[in-house]
């Protein structure tokens, strides 16, 4: 499976960018998808995440201001972020669990995938 990542971009403190992944490959679908977001000198964290039925969570700091989605149908998910602050800045990666079927009657291999990384830098 493979996530193409796009929408990062320099914006101002309170300003708004939407990051956009789509997902190609052979696979049968997608399970849980998310975002997850890495700033210098810092662990990679989860920034929000929505199951394939679409409830959502959300890192505590970016909660009231980003929003997850996904079209489960063109396999793609979006982060609507607003009121972007300095802390926001980082690399944005879009993450999926996948689910295939090698051949007809067999079990279910699942997988996780990344991005490539779309960087977000909000300036004071």
């Amino acid at each position: 499976v493979q996530l193409q990542a796009s929408g990062g971009g320099l914006v101002q403190a309170g300003g708004s960018l939407r990051l956009a992944c789509a997902a190609s490959g052979r696979f049968e679908r997608l399970n849980d998808m998310g975002w997850y977001r890495q700033a210098p000198g810092k662990q990679r964290e989860v920034v929000a995440t929505i199951t394939r039925g679409g409830a959502t969570t959300y890192e505590g700091s970016v909660r009231g201001r980003f929003l997850i989605s996904r079209d489960t149908a063109k396999n793609t998910v979006t982060l609507q972020m607003v009121n972007l602050r300095p802390e926001d800045t980082a690399v944005y990666y879009c993450h999926a669990v996948s689910m295939t079927i090698e051949r007809p009657g067999a079990q279910p291999v699942f997988g996780t995938s990344w991005g490539q990384g779309t960087q977000v830098t909000v300036s004071s």
